[in-house]
């Protein structure tokens, strides 16, 4: 992937597409004060560089009946094979969006979305917990969303 030096202007078209992916290039150019050719060639030049990953849309999960949001913390056996399949499986577990390897007690942090409580259990006793390396697993679940963003911060990478 080409590496490329942000400006404030690339740093502006990432703040808008982070708001809004769906914009034209002609509403983007609108809004970061570019002229629409050498907006598309800079998003280009973004995407390119592996900046922007890719372009989603993002669901309500209520609107879609996946109303219970659980995080498992999953703790697994100790070789290396066990680390390897668990990885390996949790990319075909669909109700799971997002596993993180971590450090401390918990080896892996699981944000997975479920019908109700049947699908849940049904998740924990036979997907998780069958899963020959899996040797604990706890689980919390989400009362209230208070803040939740795709959003990353880019104050950072401004230069004054």
């Amino acid at each position: 992937m080409p590496q490329i030096t942000l400006d404030k202007t690339d740093l502006k078209i990432l703040q808008v597409l982070q708001e809004n992916g769906r914009l034209t290039n002609v509403e983007l150019s609108e809004r970061v004060a570019l002229s629409p050719s050498p907006c598309l060639r800079r998003l280009k030049q973004l995407e390119d560089a592996g900046i922007i990953r890719k372009y989603a849309a993002l669901l309500s999960p209520v609107e879609v009946e996946l109303g219970l949001q659980a995080f498992i913390r999953v703790a697994i056996s100790k070789a290396k094979d066990a680390r390897e399949d668990f990885s390996n499986a949790v990319q075909t577990w669909p109700e799971v969006l997002s596993c993180f390897a971590l450090t401390g007690e918990t080896d892996y942090l699981l944000h997975a979305f479920f019908t109700d409580m049947n699908a849940f259990s049904h998740f924990v006793l036979d997907t998780l917990l069958s899963h020959h390396g899996v040797q604990d697993a706890q689980s919390s679940f989400v009362l209230k969303e208070i803040k939740n963003t795709t959003a990353l911060p880019l104050a950072h990478l401004q230069k004054d």
